[in-house]
C-alpha cells in the first residue's frame, strides 16, 4: 500500500530540523533526572505491595469496566473513589478520567462554544490547545504569568470567558500567580480554570488547596501519572461543573470508564503521602540543594521542574553522550514542544535522587557553560 506523499515529506522534514521523535526503551538502572515520578510512588515497593493486597483479593477489579460510565461503566467503587478526591480537596464534585490529556480535552473542547473566549497562558499544555480547537471558541493566548495582558484581554472578550493556566509550568518548573488570576476572573466574571498536573503530590493536593482557594475557581484538573505513581485525572468543581460534563464532554460519553482497581490505586496513593510525608521533605532539600549547588549563569526554580537553556551550553552533543556514559538521564526538548529558540534540557528532580547523584549532574552542565 502506498504512503500519503504529503506526510512523507512531513516525516522528512521532522528529520531534516533535527526533531524527529523515536520510541525508546528506559534503562531502569540509569539515575532518573528525567520522569514525573517526583515522589518516586511507581517504584516504591511498599506501595505497590499495598495495591498487590487489592488485585489479589479482588481480582475482578482489574478487568475492563465494560463501557462508558453512561452505559456499564459506573459502578459504587469509581462512585467512592470520587466522594473521597472530593473530600480531600474539599470540593463539591470530583470526576474521573483515564488521563489528564481527557479531561483537559472535556473541559476544553465541548464546555465554551463558538461564542465564547479562551484566555490561555501561551506555555500552557499541548491538551487544552487541542481542546480549545474542539470547542471553536476564539482562542487568545497571554503572555506567560503576565496578569496585564490578561486583563487587556479580558477588556475585549465577549461571551462567556475562560482563563486557563497551570498551577506548576510543566517546562519552565514556574508557579502561576494564582490570587491575581482569582482576582481578575472575580472582577471581570471570567471562569478560571487551572491545570494541577504537575503540582498535586509535591505541594499536599495541589497549590489551590495548599493555599486554600481551590473553591474560588471553576474547576481544576488533578492528574495521577506523576507525584502521585498510579494513573488517570479527575476534574474537580461544583454539581454544575460535573453535570455539565456528563452531559457535554464527548471524551466521557463516549470512553470506556476508568477500571475500578484505577479508581482504587488513586485512592491508595492519596492515603500513602498522607501517611508517608518523608518523601515530600525529602524532595524539598534536593530542591534546596540544586539551587545552592548551580553556578551561574544558570537559573534554578522553586520546583522539582529544573531548566537549563540549551544557548547556554556549548556542545550540546558532547554533554548528552558524557551524561548517557554517566547513566544520568535528562531530557532534551525541542521545538516545537517548546518554542523555537528555547530548547532546554529539562531536569526534573525526585525524592529517590541522591545529593551525590545532583553534584555529578551540575558538575557535567556546567562543564560545558558558555563564557557568557
Amino acid at each position: 500500500m502506498s504512503f500519503p506523499i504529503r506526510l512523507q515529506q512531513r516525516l522528512k522534514d521532522r528529520i531534516i530540523q533535527g526533531n524527529y521523535r523515536v520510541l525508546k526503551q528506559y534503562d531502569t538502572s540509569s539515575i532518573d533526572f528525567f520522569s514525573n515520578d517526583y515522589l518516586g510512588l511507581s517504584q516504591n515497593q511498599v506501595f505497590q505491595e499495598q495495591l498487590l493486597k487489592w488485585a489479589i483479593q479482588y481480582p475482578h477489579l482489574l478487568c475492563s469496566s465494560t463501557g462508558s460510565r453512561l452505559i456499564s461503566g459506573n459502578n459504587e467503587t469509581i462512585e467512592a473513589v470520587e466522594q473521597y478526591i472530593a473530600q480531600k480537596h474539599q470540593v463539591e464534585t470530583a470526576l474521573l478520567f483515564n488521563a489528564g490529556y481527557q479531561a483537559n480535552l472535556a473541559l476544553f473542547g465541548n464546555l465554551p462554544t463558538s461564542k465564547d473566549t479562551l484566555l490561555v497562558d501561551e506555555y500552557i499544555h499541548r491538551s487544552v490547545h487541542d481542546g480549545c480547537t474542539l470547542s471553536k471558541a476564539k482562542k487568545w493566548k497571554f503572555k506567560h504569568n503576565d496578569l496585564g495582558d490578561i486583563e487587556r484581554l479580558l477588556k475585549k472578550a465577549t461571551g462567556d470567558v475562560y482563563i486557563a493556566v497551570e498551577s506548576l509550568y510543566s517546562m519552565d518548573g514556574d508557579q502561576a500567580p494564582i490570587e491575581g488570576l482569582i482576582a481578575l476572573s472575580m472582577a471581570y466574571g471570567a471562569y478560571l480554570i487551572v491545570d494541577e498536573a504537575h503540582a498535586i503530590g509535591v505541594y499536599g493536593w495541589g497549590i489551590l488547596h495548599q493555599k486554600g482557594l481551590q473553591q474560588l475557581v471553576f474547576a481544576t484538573t488533578v492528574t495521577y501519572g506523576k507525584a502521585m505513581g498510579v494513573h488517570g485525572a479527575a476534574i474537580l468543581g461544583s454539581k454544575a461543573l460535573q453535570f455539565a460534563l456528563i452531559n457535554f464532554a464527548a471524551p466521557f460519553i463516549y470512553s470506556t470508564a476508568p477500571t475500578p482497581m484505577s479508581a482504587i490505586c488513586i485512592r491508595e496513593a492519596y492515603a500513602y503521602i498522607e501517611q508517608h510525608t518523608a518523601a515530600v521533605m525529602q524532595l524539598q532539600e534536593l530542591i534546596t540543594y540544586y539551587q545552592q549547588e548551580l553556578p551561574q549563569p544558570f537559573a534554578s526554580t522553586n520546583s522539582p521542574i529544573q531548566v537549563v537553556e540549551l544557548c547556554r551550553l556549548t556542545t550540546i552533543e558532547k554533554l548528552l553522550q558524557e551524561l548517557q556514559q554517566a547513566k544520568l538521564n535528562v531530557c532534551v526538548i525541542k521545538a516545537p514542544t517548546v518554542a523555537k529558540g528555547t530548547e532546554r534540557l529539562r531536569i526534573c528532580l525526585h525524592s529517590h535522587n541522591t545529593k551525590t547523584q545532583i553534584k555529578q549532574l551540575i558538575q557535567l552542565i556546567t562543564k560545558y557553560a558558555t563564557a557568557n
